[in-house]
C-alpha cells in the first residue's frame, strides 16, 4: 500500500536515524525489522508532509496526529496486520525518544487499533516431522560410488539432514540456525548455545538424533569445523555459512518429497518443537525459556494448539460430546 502522495520522498530525520543505529547495533534487529521500521516511519513522515505540508517533529505530535494517520489507513483499506506494524514502529520510536528524554510521554499510548484475527501458527504433526526428518538421507548416493557428483550429494543431503534435525530438535529460528558456529556446540554437554534477538543468548538441550546427525555431516567435511567456523557450510561459498535461502529451498524440496505442503517455511518446524513439547507434558515457562520468548504471551498461542487439538480428539471419541 503507499499512502505517499508527494513526488520528492522524505528522507530520515536526526531521530530516525538514531533509532535505525540503536536497533542495528544494540538490539540486533534482523534486516527485515530493519527494513520495516524504516519504511513505516518514512510513510509517517510522508503523509504528514502531504497531509499537513511540512514535516513531522516527533516531538511535537500529538495523539490527534496518529488518529488522523490512523483514519488514512484505513481509508486506504490496509489490513490489520500492516496497520499494526506501522504502529509498532512508531511506539518503539517513541519508547527510545522517552529513554533519551527527547519526549515526556508517547502521544500514541494506549491509541485503539484494529484488533487481529486470532491465527493459529500452522505445525507438523510427530508422524509428519518424522517423515520429514528422513527425506534427505532417502536421497544419499549408493555407498559404492565415491566419483566427484556423488559426494558432493552426500555432503549436501549429510548437511540438510542435520539442519532439519538441529532446527526440531532445539527449536531454532532460522537467522539463530545460520549463525552457529562450532564452538557454540558443546558436544560432550549435549547443549548448544543459541543468539536470539536482541543479541540474547541461551541455552537449549540438543537431541541424540541432532547430534548424530551433526556428527555424520561434519564426518564427511574436510575438516572438522571448529572455533568460530559455521556448523553448516555453503556449498558454494565455503568456509561461508549457509543462507537462510539456501535452507527455505532445500526445505520446499524435502517437503515435497515427503508428501507435505511445500510452502511451509522453516518456522512452521519452531513451531511444530513448541507444540509437540507442550503435548509431551513440558511447562510453559520452560517452553518460554526454550524457544527465547521474551514474553509469555508469545508463548502462550501454543497452548491454544494442543486445546483444539484435545477438543477435536473429545468431540471424536466421547459418545455424548
Amino acid at each position: 500500500m503507499n499512502t505517499q502522495a508527494s513526488e520528492a520522498p522524505v528522507q530520515p530525520d536526526e531521530w530516525t536515524v538514531k533509532f535505525l543505529q540503536h536497533l542495528q547495533n544494540e538490539r540486533g534487529a534482523s534486516v527485515y525489522t530493519l527494513r520495516n521500521y524504516r519504511q513505516a516511519l518514512l510513510e509517517f513522515q510522508q503523509w504528514h508532509q502531504d497531509a499537513r505540508g511540512e514535516l513531522a517533529s516527533w516531538q511535537s505530535l500529538h495523539r490527534d496526529d496518529f488518529r488522523a494517520y490512523l483514519r488514512q489507513l484505513g481509508r486506504h483499506n490496509l489490513g490489520r496486520a500492516a496497520i499494526q506494524l506501522r504502529f509498532c514502529a512508531l511506539r518503539a520510536l517513541y519508547r527510545f525518544l522517552v529513554r533519551h528524554g527527547s519526549v515526556a510521554a508517547s502521544p500514541i499510548k494506549n491509541l485503539s487499533l484494529p484488533k487481529l484475527d486470532k491465527r493459529l501458527p500452522k505445525f507438523l504433526t510427530q508422524k509428519q516431522m518424522d517423515d520429514l526428518l528422513a527425506t534427505p538421507l532417502k536421497l544419499l548416493p549408493p555407498p559404492g560410488k565415491n566419483d566427484l557428483q556423488s559426494r558432493r550429494a552426500r555432503l549436501l543431503c549429510l548437511r540438510d539432514a542435520a539442519i532439519l534435525e538441529m532446527i526440531y530438535s532445539c527449536g531454532l529460528r532460522i537467522s539463530e540456525l545460520c549463525g552457529l558456529s562450532a564452538a557454540d556446540v558443546d558436544l560432550h554437554e549435549q547443549v548448544l548455545r543459541v543468539r536470539g534477538k536482541g543479541k540474547k543468548e541461551r541455552l537449549v538441550p540438543i537431541g541424540e538424533p541432532a547430534l548424530e546427525a551433526l556428527e555424520n555431516y561434519w564426518k564427511v567435511l574436510p575438516s572438522q569445523p571448529s572455533g568460530g567456523s559455521p556448523v553448516f557450510l555453503s556449498p558454494r561459498k565455503r568456509p561461508a555459512p549457509v543462507s537462510k535461502r539456501d535452507v527455505q529451498v532445500r526445505l520446499k524440496k524435502y517437503l515435497a518429497l515427503a508428501g507435505l505442503d511445500p510452502s511451509m517455511t522453516p518456522h512452521k518446524l519452531r513451531h511444530s518443537y513448541a507444540t509437540h513439547m507442550l503435548d509431551g507434558g513440558a511447562d510453559l515457562r520452560s517452553v518460554q525459556e526454550l524457544l527465547g520468548h521474551a514474553h509469555l504471551v508469545t508463548t502462550q498461542v501454543y497452548t491454544h494448539l494442543t486445546i483444539e487439538r484435545l477438543k477435536r480428539a473429545y468431540d471424536k471419541a466421547h459418545p455424548r460430546a
